[in-house]
This record gives structure tokens, sequence and C-alpha cells, in this order.
């Protein structure tokens, strides 16, 4: 079928509405495109660029055949040409005919329009898994949707037709239909069905007339698995909420363990060792030698970093309440149980858990840590349900437990289960070498805390730190240099500052001037030397020098008078 030729003449803003919906038309051919705006002519060669468009009516009319022509501009002059160019057997279509074509045009996109929408419409609706059943104003349904059939077993087309107020009097739609109302939650059986459903409906107001209603319902066995299925995740977010509250992760790095003895290098170096495997740990050392800070640095190095790391202070913790810390309860376990509670093993899953002071866990407990330690799994108290977990044990004690389980205090099997890898972190009295990086390092933080500028201690100062005997170890030491930093106001402690300031060291203030034998003097000099340098070769050389005597009389005096 040959296709009509058709030239457009003035294509401003009304021409171009036409060739629009000209150039959509597959029996339509365009000839071209006469406009003197230059903005519609770009518009057109951008889009069009295979139709001609120019801005003289004779080039267009006389250059190629011609059948319809749509004359868009009101100007005389520019019909007098259109007239006179125009080939013998094109038609004319003028103003007031492109305005009913325009219409015709527009019309017929709107119908478009309404079609794809309603075609989208329907595909919503008939994907719903909600039934929807709609009526109108007198009450007849017109409208009932896949999920509805699925729902209550009614075809649609026993369905479309029947009037509401007869087959479902007493449903949520009929009760909105009469009132104009929306009702909620409804609780009803679908006349004609066994169905028992939740419904909500709501009338349909268009131009403030009421046209209608519509019913959405769910099948009730769905709605209780949906409640169902929101307490547990309610129950799940509650326990996850918990979980983020209370884990945490390790603060320090073997880059905080300060010192440079050869005791405390040999305790990193077993510490990095074992940080690369997921073994059990035990460390064991005096009250305030950091066996915090290498649990935390174990943690840190090994595949575990970005896991929760865990801390339990054994001692700390009431005995009747260690396993519920422990292990977590099941809501109702005893009274005061309003809901469950997550235990320190299931919070340090796939991380570490750091039980400290763990000598004075009770013999019960202690069975039920091997039970974990062994199997990797337990249950919350009051509940039998098991909990399987992935978790790396460290335990640190001040406690000899060889001789807690020679009382019966400690499980032997516990100790051999926990004492995989052990690592005795030396007390400070015997690594006084550290004394000036551990006190250099207070310095700089203190500053950091306090705004002071502080620079450092006098060498009287540093002896009296050396000859001290440090009970309370590393701990002790920090305790002493904030307390002298705070109330001293000195760039340079001196020895006077510190006897002023710290109780324990006025004792051996008085006890320096003290009238002793030469000898006695001797060896207290001798101790204080290698308490000050240690007791390595190295140690044993600079004590020498300090002593003004040789290495060899150094060896002798400490043979003879049997110094440690």
């Amino acid at each position: 079928m040959p296709r009509i030729r058709v030239a457009v003449i003035g294509a401003g803003r009304e021409g171009l509405g036409v060739l629009k919906s000209l150039l959509a038309m597959p029996e339509v051919e365009l000839a071209g495109v006469v406009s003197t705006d230059p903005g519609s002519a770009a518009s057109v060669r951008d889009d069009h660029p295979e139709v001609l468009v120019t801005s003289r009516i004779s080039e267009l009319l006389t250059g190629q055949p011609v059948d319809v022509i749509i004359l868009s501009s009101t100007a005389r002059e520019v019909r007098d040409e259109v007239f006179k160019y125009k080939p013998e057997k094109a038609t004319v279509v003028e103003l007031g005919a492109v305005d009913l074509i325009k219409n015709i045009l527009r019309e017929k996109e709107e119908l478009l329009e309404f079609k794809r929408m309603q075609g989208e419409l329907s595909a919503i609706l008939n994907s719903v898994q909600e039934a929807i059943e709609v009526v109108d104003n007198n009450g007849y349904i017109k409208y009932v949707n896949p999920a509805f059939t699925r729902i209550t077993g009614i075809p649609e087309q026993e369905r479309i037709g029947q009037n509401i107020f007869q087959v479902s009097p007493d449903g949520a739609l009929a009760m909105a239909l009469k009132s104009g109302q929306s009702i909620f939650g409804h609780r009803t059986r679908v006349g004609g069905s066994n169905a028992e459903v939740v419904s909500n409906a709501s009338p349909i107001f268009i131009d403030g007339k009421m046209e209608g209603a519509v019913v959405v319902f769910q099948h009730f066995t769905d709605v209780m698995k949906l409640l169902e299925e929101l307490k547990q995740r309610t129950s799940m977010l509650e326990n996850l909420t918990e979980k983020l509250g209370q884990a945490t992760t390790s603060k320090y790095t073997f880059a905080d363990i300060v010192g440079q003895s050869a005791e405390l290098k040999k305790c990193i170096t077993v510490a990095e060792r074992a940080a690369r495997s997921h073994s059990t740990v035990l460390l064991l050392g005096e009250s305030g030698t950091g066996k915090e800070l290498f649990a935390h640095a174990i943690h840190s190095a090994s595949s575990r970093r970005d896991r929760p790391f865990i801390k339990v202070n054994c001692a700390a913790i009431p005995e009747n309440l260690l396993e519920s810390e422990f292990f977590g309860y099941a809501k109702g376990a005893f009274t005061g149980a309003v809901k469950s509670k997550i235990g320190k093993f299931e919070l340090a899953n796939g991380g570490t858990i750091f039980l400290d002071e763990i000598g004075d866990m009770n013999l019960h407990l202690q069975g039920k840590l091997l039970r974990v330690l062994q199997e990797m799994e337990f249950e919350r108290v009051g509940d039998n349900k098991t909990i399987k977990v992935d978790v790396r044990v460290i335990a640190a004690t001040n406690r000899n437990l060889r001789e807690l389980i020679r009382q019966g205090r400690f499980r032997e099997d516990l100790y051999y289960r926990l004492n995989v890898v052990e690592i005795t972190i030396p007390p400070l009295r015997t690594r006084k070498e550290d004394l000036p990086h551990l006190v250099g390092n207070l310095i700089v933080k203190l500053n950091r805390k306090l705004g002071k500028k502080v620079k450092g201690l006098s060498k009287e100062a540093e002896e009296i730190l050396y000859n001290y005997d440090w009970p309370g170890n590393v701990r002790e030491l920090e305790n002493v240099i904030e307390r002298i930093m705070v109330t001293v106001d000195e760039e340079v402690f001196s020895k006077k500052s510190l006897l002023q300031h710290i109780n324990q060291f006025r004792g051996m203030a008085e006890k320096d001037i003290d009238i002793m034998p030469i000898e006695q003097m001797e060896q207290l000099l001798i101790r204080k030397a290698i308490a000050k340098y240690g007791n390595t070769v190295e140690g044993k050389r600079k004590a020498a020098q300090a002593l003004n005597i040789s290495l060899a009389t150094l060896y002798n005096k400490l043979k003879k008078s049997k110094i440690e």
C-alpha cells in the first residue's frame, strides 16, 4: 500500500505536535518541514536527520511529490505562497482542520496512555499476594484478583456480578459500603467459602461522591505466620542489639608492651607465636605485670582481630551469677528473667574470650567451662537448646594453680586444657632495666593527658625507683608516676619530690643514711647495682662499671657473699 507523502508548513509549537504524531503513523511518509523558527528547525534536525528541513516553501513543494500539505501558519503571505507552489493534486489542510487533527491525535495518545496505565494496574493487582475485591455503589462485585480465588477457592466468574450484601453481608466490604467509613482488622469468614480472613476495607470517593468500596484481606493462618515471624525477627533484633552493646574489641597490640629485658622479650616471642594459632593461652604472673595487655595483644595479632574480644573478670562476678554471665539464660529461667540474655561465650563467638582471675572460678563452673573448651557447645541457663560456638580462650591468674589443684580447689583436667601455651610474665623487680623505657613512655602519655611538659627524672630520683622492689609491678609504677605529675610542678622530678609525695619511698631514705659495717654496705651496693642493671652478663658488666671494679672482681664478690 503506497504511503501518503505529507509536508508541514510552519513547524512552530503547534506544527511540532502534529509532526510528532505523523511520524508515529506507518502509513504516512514525511516529505519535509518548512520552518522559519531556528529553535524548531534545530529540534527537527536533531531528532529526525532524515527529514528535509528548510525555510523556503518553494524548495519543499517543487522538489518532490507531495500528497498533503498541512498549513499550521495563519500568515496570509505564507498561505499565498503555499497555493502558488503546491502540486496540482496536493490537498491543503488549513488551521481549523489542523486543530481537528491535533485533537484526534491527542485523544488517541490519551487513550493509549489510559490503556497502558490500565495494563500496569492490572499487572500490579494480579501479582499482589493479598486478596482484593471491588464493588460499585450498589454492592455489585466488579473485580477480584487471582489471590482472591487462591485464598477463598471461589472462581472469578462465579464472584463477578454478585451482590456483596447477599454473598457476604457481614464482611468488611459490606460494612464499609454501608457506613462510608474504613474498616481495619475485621476477622470473619468469606461468604461462600470456609476461608477465615482478616480484612481491611475502604469506601471509594470520586469528586466527593462514594462510587463503591474495596477490600484487601489475608487468610488468618497467613497473618498468624507473619506475626510469629515478626516475633522471631524482633527477638533476633533484640539479641543483635544486645550483642552490639556488649561486644568490644582489643585495645592494645604488641607495640604497646614496653621493655627491652631478655625475660620480657622471650614472653613477647612466645605470645606472638601463640597469636598465629587458635590454641588456648594461660597467662601467669603477679598482679599488675600486664597480663591483660598481653591478652589484648595476642587477639590483635591473631586472625580473629576483627571479631569480638570479650573480657570476664571471674573474681568480680558473684559466684551465683557466674554461670548466667558465662552462658546466658532463657526467658523465665528464674524470677526476674523477663527476656533471654546472651552470655559472654555467645558474645565472643568467632573471636576471643579473656578469662581474668581464672583461679577464683568455682569448681561447678570449672566443669562446664571444661565442656565448652572440649566440645565448643553449651546451653543457656534454663534452656535445653545446645548453642555451638567458635571461641579462642585466653586465661590469666596471679595464683598458683598447681597449689590450688593439690588443695582440691582447681580441676586438674581444666588446668591442662587451659595450659596449652603458658606464658609467665616477669615482675618488674626482675627487669628493672626496663624502668627508663616504662617511665619515659608514661611521662609522654601523662603529658598529653594532664597538659604537662615534664621532661623526666633526676639521677637521684631514678635511683630511688631502681632501689624499690615494686610489689605492685607496672600498675604501681603507673600510679606513682601519675601521682607525682599531678602533685608536682617541675619539669625534672627530684629525689625530694618523690620522698615528699610517695609514702613507700620514705622508709628507703631513712635506711640509706643508717650507719652499717663496710662489708654490709658493699653487699648492699652490689645488690642495688644488680637490681638496677639486671642479672644477665651484660647487666653485670654495667654493674661492675658503675661500682668501678672489674667484672672478675664483681663475680668473686657475688660468689663470696652468695648474692643472687
